[in-house]
């Protein structure tokens, strides 16, 4: 009788010293199957991981698991990257504040401002595209502490610009520190939460983003005129750096995604074999045509000019409105992610598209009636930021494990280049119509999108999750 392995602890290494190999799905998806014959089991409150086509308690083709799993823990990682997100959109939350004070003491203009804006989000996007080369030989969690470091320096770095150029300079170079969250987390968690815990993951990383969102402008506010726009940078700043410090002790990373990734070929193969893989390419193109209507980036832009220039509502009235409407973008995140780990992502997405397209029809044709109004707002607050964290996971879920940073790279570029796309769209229809019709034209235009994301979802073949058995 051989002697029985010891139980690990939750902190404790678990060696894992199995090969890792590629092997074809009968789909003709690559799946890496890990031979753990004579491994430990896993420690108390941790499930074995589950990759697509095994049951959650067949300890083999983990999702989670690599030749050399150091003990993952995975709630710990979903906590320091929901932090380091909603810290990251803190910054993002208020800067549009502070450039409202430099313009004056620097002595530039809107046109320099959004010039700037735009130079940031290409210059972080093109960067997004790299990290699906730059993971196969750097571990993930060294790329989000360099990123954290970069952000929260660049960001404090501000306070020192003695000109509008030294500004510009150290608020591009925070711009890049922060590209790493949305593609390399995502991708961590993915790696490190089985299917079953993933769209709740992915949604509590999203959700943990609005936090910052939705509370720093009154923070912000608050700070700016207290002690001014040098000292606020520098306060928005440390706290990115320490939480980028603190994931060097904290955050394990079993290497698992990478080490497939090196198994299953160059990253040119990588690109191509995503390209020719039809369900990812739905995946993107809803996300694309839904960038239209999504709740962050369009929606919070649009819904308060609309109250304001087409409904004539006063600041206050206005301001109310849109903190309701951004309260939503928190719970209903991780309700839908919860929900789609129980009945799917497809139905979960499909039906937040609808909902959503119904609630953006319904805000435009509530025209000036305060009633309706609020009964819109609700709905968009309740709908309008389910769809992008579930769409995330389903490309989580459908993405093998050896591309899964190649699919999450590209993902994220497209999203982020096409949304700044259709901002400049609604612009274009609202200058050629004027504020009373374009405005109100734009939301059928939002409505539209989601309804065409929705049948865009429809050819997905979720089932291709659970179609082999291990």
């Amino acid at each position: 009788m051989p002697p029985s392995v010891p139980r690990a602890s939750h902190d404790a290494p678990v060696a894992m010293p199995a090969p890792t190999t590629p092997r074809q799905h009968g789909s003709g998806r690559a799946d890496v199957t890990t031979q753990a014959a004579g491994a430990a089991p896993p420690a108390a409150g941790r499930a074995w991981p589950v990759s697509r086509g095994a049951s959650p308690a067949t300890p083999h083709a983990s999702a989670t698991s690599s030749p050399g799993d150091v003990g993952v823990r995975p709630r710990l990682t979903l906590g320091l990257l929901a932090v380091a997100h909603a810290v990251n959109h803190a910054q993002a939350a208020i800067l549009p504040l502070v450039y409202l004070v430099i313009i004056e003491e620097y002595h530039v203009g809107a046109a320099q401002i959004a010039f700037l804006t735009a130079l940031g989000s290409l210059t972080a996007g093109f960067f997004q595209l790299t990290y699906s080369g730059l993971t196969r030989v750097v571990s993930r969690k060294r790329i989000l502490v360099a990123g954290g470091v970069l952000f929260g320096s660049g960001m404090a770095a501000q306070a020192l610009a003695p000109s509008f150029v030294g500004f510009s300079i150290a608020n591009v170079l925070s711009k890049v520190g922060g590209s790493p969250q949305h593609p390399v987390g995502n991708a961590l968690l993915s790696e490190q939460f089985p299917p079953e815990r993933r769209g709740f993951a992915i949604s509590a990383h999203i959700a943990g983003g609005n936090v910052g969102t939705i509370t720093i402008p009154l923070i912000g506010t608050w700070l700016l005129a207290g002690v001014g726009w040098r000292i606020t940078v520098v306060l928005f700043g440390v706290p990115a750096i320490l939480i980028a410090l603190a994931m060097v002790p904290l955050i394990r990373e079993s290497g698992a995604d990478r080490a497939a990734a090196r198994a299953g070929g160059t990253l040119r193969s990588g690109f191509a074999a995503i390209l020719r893989d039809r369900d990812v390419l739905w995946v993107y193109l809803a996300s694309m045509v839904a960038a239209g209507g999504r709740g962050l980036g369009i929606l919070n832009l649009f819904v308060p000019l609309y109250l304001a220039r087409v409904a004539n509502l006063g600041p206050s009235s206005v301001g109310v409105m849109y903190a309701v409407f951004l309260a939503g973008s928190v719970p209903t995140p991780l309700v839908a992610g919860w929900l789609s780990d129980r009945v799917g992502r497809k139905p979960v997405i499909v039906g937040a598209y609808l909902a959503g397209a119904v609630s953006i029809a319904l805000f435009a044709l509530a025209g000036t009636h305060v009633g309706w109004l609020w009964v819109a707002i609700v709905l968009l607050s309740a709908f309008g930021f389910v769809e992008s964290p579930q769409l995330q996971s389903l490309l989580a879920d459908i993405a093998p494990a050896h591309l899964r940073d190649v699919s999450f790279s590209l993902y994220f570029t497209l999203a982020f280049g096409v949304g700044s796309l259709w901002s400049a769209v609604f612009g274009f229809v609202i200058d050629a119509a004027g504020e009373a019709h374009g405005l109100p034209l734009t939301f059928w235009i939002m409505a539209a999108s989601f309804v065409v994301a929705a049948l865009a979802c429809l050819p997905i073949r979720e089932s291709r999750l659970r179609s082999t058995p291990a």
